[in-house]
């Protein structure tokens, strides 16, 4: 049996629940007031439950004390759980009730939401959201959303660190920490490095959580907030016993009940100092009259043969009743002839205003209210402190994005259908000619087709060949690091048999741009809103309808003011107008229009978008061969043409330097990838690549094994951040970190006619 000894130096309370030897307590102050003038009939008595005693049936509680302090409890058949409150802000609302006692129950309602903000748990915290509160308050059933206060800070040795420094309510801090540190083993949440409580009696509650150095403490605390008690729901069940009946009440009945019992109490409390006071005010005439005839009382005291005899003389000597008479020979006569007669005419005087003041308190409803009003100011005067949980604005349900850290991952998806995600600092920068690092191990038969930087929070729309697009968020995809395959997009996206994937494009959300077009490998092209596309049918949606032998080969956010760059494979180019005149919008299930007239065998390879609002002079159109050659040209040499036209030549083919594989529009500060077919990655900028006229063959980016061709380029898309992998000399981005798998890097690229 564990018990607690108050004010014991020998024997503590501690705070994690453990409770040593001794048993001996007492009420606070503040309780106190639930018991005080319990002694003046102030509320009804009834035998306990062997019938030895008597017991209140209620406490006079000169406090809110139900809403106060709370209450917790579970019977057969129902249960109650009321959250605690500040003293100050119930005690204002009932202020509010007292002053306007006629307002019906919605106004009464609608004025102490304004006042009571919400629970005021001891353990301070959070609360998140005020829904929860005022459906709790206006139905008596709600869910309040407590969370701890969490600091995100470092310690003496660099790493970062969470410390709680207050936790939910009834929240226990060491069952806490087990919760977390047995999540951490189970792989439930990831980033901790260690758990510890230094709370202390000085310090007060302070929870460590020491995350590891890649952690990101947003994201590790809203898992923590998911899987752990540092958020926790107080599930309110304000239910309470109203004449013996179990009742679910609002907030205004609360304080309505509140307001009743007390006038109640003092209604019976003044009667019984009523009583009291007539009582004495009785005896003291009685007294007044002995006095006047001090000598003849004492006479007959002395010589009356018993005390009935003088009592029944007494009675007839004064003209007193019965009560008078015992009241007086009840004292001794030493006493009786030490009474002052004026003393006893002041008390009487005092008592007759006393008894004027409490019958005038009994016809005066007003006047009882304004006494329980006084007397709950000077309570809260005396015991009223600051609300310790504070209420935060509710930021929307937790989503997976929450949980997801957002950072910048390369998303990899290969011919056979393999997709992946990867962080993209594990791919360093190089020189041009570099061979660089193993970024997939790939089947024989499967080689990497799409290759972009993204957010993890980005929506993917998957275009396949068929026409057909679907969606998923970027951290769906299996993360895999630099050699991983990862997984077959079947087991994310919901593919028709057939089904090949023909371009991938992140975005962050459905407004980001006004269109989004779309090319064949024809040479059609349409396009249509991108708001259009906002569907989350898993089975996926009609992008564009295919004619004959045809399929989708680019898809590209654009604007009307914008222009459209396709290149073939066989190095024609064609730019022309976005705008609705050249392009009128069209719907999901269409076809489109002719967007460069294709000879021969010829077929589109690519489609770019030069942006309106961008600085010609800085964009060039990069090309690059199978072969691993490539260039940059000025954007300014490809003149708009009308669409539809067969374009012009945007490079010279040769055998030696193969077929064109992939055409991007590129900037001085950019970064691309390029990829083998033996799956291997190479990252490098664009700047040492000077630009060259359109009718030439470029330069060697890729130093290539036998048998090994380049299958695609693509934008590193946040290159201008670049350098968080490396550092700049004279240009180049060049690795900070030591080469692993690296073979000779060469430096100055072979140049063709010009």
């Amino acid at each position: 049996v564990f018990s607690f000894r108050v004010d014991s130096d020998d024997h503590a309370f501690l705070s994690d629940g453990f409770i040593s030897h001794n048993t001996e307590c007492r009420l606070a102050p503040l309780a106190m007031e639930m018991l005080r003038e319990i002694d003046q009939e102030t509320v009804d008595f009834t035998a306990n439950y062997d019938g030895r005693s008597q017991e209140p049936t209620i406490l006079p509680s000169r406090i809110p004390n139900l809403l106060v302090n709370g209450s917790s409890g579970i019977a057969v058949g129902m249960a109650t759980n009321i959250p605690p409150h500040n003293l100050r802000e119930v005690a204002a609302g009932v202020h509010w009730a007292l002053d306007n006692p006629t307002a019906g129950s919605e106004e009464l309602l609608e004025a102490l939401l304004v006042r009571v903000q919400g629970p005021d748990f001891p353990t301070g915290g959070l609360i998140v959201g005020r829904d929860g509160i005022a459906e709790a308050y206006r139905t008596g059933r709600g869910s309040v959303r407590m969370r701890a206060v969490v600091v995100v800070d470092e310690d003496a040795k660099g790493r970062t660190i969470l410390v709680v420094s207050e936790l939910p309510y009834q929240v226990n801090p060491d069952n806490l920490a087990e919760s977390i540190a047995d999540l951490v083993r189970d792989g439930k949440i990831g980033g901790i490095a260690d758990v510890r409580d230094e709370g202390s009696q000085r310090l007060g509650q302070r929870l460590v959580i020491v995350l590891k150095r890649d952690a990101i403490a947003k994201v590790v605390l809203n898992n923590l907030y998911k899987h752990t008690q540092l958020q926790y729901t107080f599930g309110c069940n304000m239910l309470a016993i109203v004449d013996g009946v179990p009742r679910t009440l609002r907030l205004d009945q609360f304080v309505e009940y509140y307001v009743a019992h007390q006038v109640d109490v003092i209604v019976r409390r003044t009667r019984f100092q009523l009583r009291r006071a007539e009582e004495r005010a009785h005896i003291l005439r009685a007294l007044g009259k002995a006095l006047d005839r001090l000598d003849d009382v004492i006479t007959l005291i002395r010589n009356s043969a018993s005390a009935e005899a003088a009592r029944s003389e007494l009675m007839g000597l004064l003209e007193i009743d019965e009560l008078q008479a015992v009241a007086i020979l009840d004292m001794q006569l030493r006493r009786l002839a030490a009474l002052e007669r004026q003393r006893i005419l002041d008390e009487l005087a005092e008592k007759e205003r006393e008894i004027a003041d409490l019958r005038a308190i009994l016809a005066d409803p007003v006047r009882q209210r304004r006494i329980i009003g006084e007397e709950l100011t000077e309570i809260v005067e005396r015991y009223g402190d600051e609300r310790r949980t504070r209420i935060v604005p509710f930021e929307g349900d937790m989503s997976a994005e929450d949980l997801i850290a957002q950072e910048d991952v390369v998303v990899t998806v290969t011919r056979g259908g393999y997709a992946k995600r990867t962080k993209s600092d594990l791919y360093r920068s190089q020189r041009r000619g570099g061979r660089g690092v193993q970024g997939a191990s790939l089947r024989e038969d499967d080689i990497v087709e799409r290759f972009f930087v993204t957010s993890t929070h980005h929506w993917l729309l998957f275009f396949t060949d068929q026409g057909r697009v679907y969606r998923a968020k970027a951290h769906e995809l299996p993360e895999a690091n630099r050699n991983g395959r990862g997984q077959h997009v079947a087991n994310i996206l919901a593919f028709q048999p057939d089904e090949r994937i023909a371009q991938v494009i992140a975005l962050r959300s459905y407004t980001d741009s006004p269109y989004l077009v779309l090319a064949t490998r024809k040479g059609l092209v349409k396009k249509t809103a991108l708001t259009e596309y906002d569907n989350g049918r898993s089975s996926g949606l009609i992008a564009i309808n295919l004619r004959e032998d045809d399929e989708l080969i680019g898809a590209a956010l654009i604007r009307a003011e914008d222009d459209l760059l396709l290149v073939s494979r066989q190095a024609k180019s064609i730019r022309f107008e976005a705008n609705d005149e050249a392009m009128r919008p069209m719907g999901r299930a269409t076809s489109g229009v002719m967007g460069m007239r294709l000879p021969g065998d010829d077929e589109l390879l690519a489609m770019q978008v030069a942006r309106a609002d961008s600085t010609g002079s800085q964009e060039a159109l990069l090309v690059v061969t199978d072969g691993g050659f490539g260039k940059r040209t000025l954007l300014s040499e490809y003149k708009r043409q009308g669409r539809g036209g067969q374009g012009v030549l945007t490079a010279r083919i040769e055998q030696r330097r193969g077929q064109l594989v992939g055409a991007l529009i590129v900037r001085d500060a950019d970064e691309i990838f390029a990829i083998t077919s033996a799956g291997v990655v190479i990252r490098m900028s664009v700047q040492p690549l000077r630009y060259l006229s359109r009718a030439t063959g470029g330069v060697k980016l890729v130093s290539l094994d036998q048998d090994t061709s380049v299958v695609a380029v693509a934008h590193n898309g946040e290159a201008a951040a670049d350098v968080a992998t490396g550092e700049v000399h004279n240009g180049d981005v060049v690795a900070s970190e030591p080469p692993t798998a690296l073979g000779d890097v060469q430096t100055e690229g072979e140049e063709g006619p010009a």
